[in-house]
């Protein structure tokens, strides 16, 4: 048997409202200009692992990967801090992927790997259409493990794939299309419903006794039939979130487990159901050790921690839909990949070295001591997880960026070492000396094909 061992979450600062684009009530999670699927899964990732669990295997699910022709897990791995022995593999091409990928980790974690799962979407449509205003952008991962370690364990499974054109999105176009919603419910709806019985048969878990039920698919409609057939009482499923964020592609069936993790209790039975291009159902079964397990940042903690005034003109220039005058600066240079691979853990992971005579920390990572002087006697270690303070810091309109005016502040870390870096998810008129910060990996711009990703830093959230 196979669970989840750990779990963790992320959720972008900025909100869209809906009514700025005639699209009615609620809000959608908006990815800053300098985040994408890789910068998301890694936010969710650090969570799950903090506290520095190991992992064997990676697995990244996105439709929304920044590099078509890369492997965006590797970016991922690294930004992780974990080994390069670790195997990475990538899901793609359905917002179904999410829940593919925990499935398909859990036989891995049965096999006696520890699985690291990452899920994350820019969902974007086209202006004026559903996916525009009912997507959302968020990134949410798992560990998964043995049964000994679970804080849920899987007791029942069970997947369907469909040829249907339901939701597609040929590789020269930028938004996806849809079918119409009826012809998708009335394929699709039985599949799901035979599916999800298969499941729970599996685990031995008559429909009524279930605690908790998570709903996710391209299709409302095709899930709507679901607790009825089973008749499982509406109360019992889940808060799609869609009201507050959106729905977020692959992310979104680990998210609303994820909500549903935070409150759960030891012998909670949760079904989880995944539907697109066919149909993923798991059946997990919550342990004692949930009350125990080190407690990630909640969900919705992450949804209260927002701006939600965010300019409807603005969201289009961000995604690139809109054209806009650029900054008035040459264009950056890509980063040469002899000197990014040269420098990929302070780079990547943020891994600077502190002096072992006298404890004087280093950001980058130095080989003489600025404070004693002394040469080759440092160990290194990884900045990103400890918190810093506004020393001092300055606005810069002319830098090159598409959210000016750039931060930019020298930080003092915990425990020491100082670094002058770029603030992100920030008003710059509420900046203040001695505002604690924290660290997020972000993307710093791209040029010509590269992305160049970096360390900026945030006010806590």
């Amino acid at each position: 048997m196979a669970g989840i061992v750990r779990y963790g979450s992320y959720i972008p600062y900025f909100r869209l409202q809906r009514q700025a684009i005639g699209a009615g009530r609620g809000e959608r999670a908006v990815a800053s200009y300098d985040e994408d699927a890789a910068s998301l899964a890694v936010e969710a990732g650090r969570d799950a692992l903090r506290g520095g669990l190991s992992v064997d295997t990676l697995i990244f699910a996105t439709t929304s990967p920044p590099y078509a022709e890369k492997l965006n897990a590797a970016t991922v791995q690294a930004a992780l801090d974990l080994p390069e022995s670790v195997a990475a593999f990538e899901l793609s091409a359905t917002t179904r992927a999410g829940a593919s990928a925990v499935a398909l980790g859990l036989d891995l974690a049965q096999a006696g790997q520890r699985v690291l799962v990452c899920a994350s979407d820019v969902s974007v449509g086209a202006p004026g259409g559903i996916r525009e205003a009912q997507g959302g952008d968020a990134g949410v991962a798992f560990v998964l493990g043995p049964d000994s370690e679970a804080i849920a364990r899987l007791v029942g499974k069970a997947a369907r794939t469909v040829e249907i054109l339901d939701v597609w999105r040929i590789p020269e176009e930028r938004f996806p299309r849809s079918w119409e919603e009826r012809f998708a419910a009335e394929t699709l709806g039985p599949a799901v419903v035979d599916t999800t019985k298969q499941a729970l048969a599996a685990a031995g878990v008559q429909p009524q006794s279930l605690s908790h039920v998570v709903l996710d698919g391209v299709n409302p409609r095709t899930l709507a039939q679901l607790p009825r057939a089973l008749g499982i009482e509406p109360g019992k499923v889940a808060d799609a979130l869609t009201q507050s964020i959106g729905r977020c592609g692959c992310a979104h069936a680990g998210l609303v487990l994820a909500s549903v993790l935070d409150r759960a209790q030891p012998g909670d039975r949760i079904l989880v159901v995944s539907e697109a291009d066919g149909v993923d159902a798991l059946v997990f079964e919550v342990t004692e050790r949930i009350r125990s397990a080190p407690k990630p940042r909640p969900v919705q903690r992450w949804i209260d921690s927002k701006r939600n005034d965010l300019a409807y003109p603005t969201y289009l220039k961000w995604r690139g839909i809109l054209p806009f005058e650029p900054p008035r600066r040459p264009d950056p240079e890509r980063p040469a990949a002899p000197v990014m691979r040269r420098h990929e853990r302070w780079k990547m992971a943020f891994v600077g070295s502190r002096c072992q005579r006298c404890q004087t920390g280093h950001l980058p990572p130095q080989r003489v001591c600025v404070h004693c002087g002394a040469v080759d006697d440092m160990r290194e270690e990884r900045f990103a997880d400890t918190s810093c303070r506004v020393t001092t810091y300055t606005l810069d309109y002319l830098a090159y960026s598409l959210q000016p005016p750039v931060v930019v502040a020298v930080a003092d870390y915990e425990g020491g070492g100082r670094f002058s870096c770029e603030l992100t998810d920030v008003d710059p008129k509420q900046v203040k000396i001695g505002d604690q910060l924290e660290m997020t990996f972000r993307r710093l711009y791209t040029a010509q094909g590269v992305h160049n990703y970096f360390w900026k830093a945030r006010p806590m959230r």
